[in-house]
């Protein structure tokens, strides 16, 4: 028997001082099983992170060919696509060919990507780009990560600061070249 997804339903105050962006978004999340905590975690910030019109979520693990999260324009055309974790050098090729703009977002070492695609033919790798999302700010929102959730989001020169229940997390993100020159 085939195992489902679990639904997550985020009500999310999103405040992105850095890019202007402030919004409530309402978002329902499916957690595919094979899906980790970390990598779940990461995919909600990384859609808060692009938050803009035309964001959506793929349909996940069960379509390989998709970004993990897309941008597209009114027409339909792919505008930005959005990876989680730490992609191989062949889907950020696939990448980088199908979309204007390509973005990582890993919850992972970024030196452990780097050194998993140095030296691999990556078409335009030196415009992707590639944000580390602090680990132990994941962590701490997987020990409350619940099926309904209200957060307040806030994002400030790289810093991230999340509310939940009255609790202030802290972390932050921190853009890296995908290959080190």
């Amino acid at each position: 028997m085939a195992l489902t997804s679990t639904m997550y339903v985020f009500e999310i105050q999103l405040a992105h001082v850095d890019r202007g962006v402030y919004d409530t978004l309402q978002l329902r999340v499916p957690m595919h099983p094979s899906e980790s905590a970390e990598y779940f975690v990461a995919r909600v910030l990384a859609f808060c992170l692009e938050y803009r019109e035309g964001i959506a979520f793929s349909r996940g693990i069960s379509d390989p060919d998709e970004p993990s999260l897309a941008v597209r324009d009114l027409t339909g055309a792919l505008q930005v696509w959005i990876e989680i974790g730490a992609p191989d050098a062949a889907r950020l090729h696939k990448a980088s060919k199908a979309a204007p703009r390509v973005a990582v977002y890993t919850h992972k070492d970024p030196a452990q990507l780097q050194r998993q695609v140095a030296g691999e033919r990556i078409h335009k790798a030196d415009a992707i780009e590639l944000y580390a999302i602090d680990r132990d700010f994941i962590d701490a929102i997987v020990g409350r990560l619940d099926r309904r959730m209200k957060l307040e989001l806030s994002v400030t020169d790289s810093a991230l600061y999340l509310v939940h229940n009255g609790t202030t997390l802290s972390g932050s993100i921190e853009q890296w070249p995908l290959q080190p020159v």
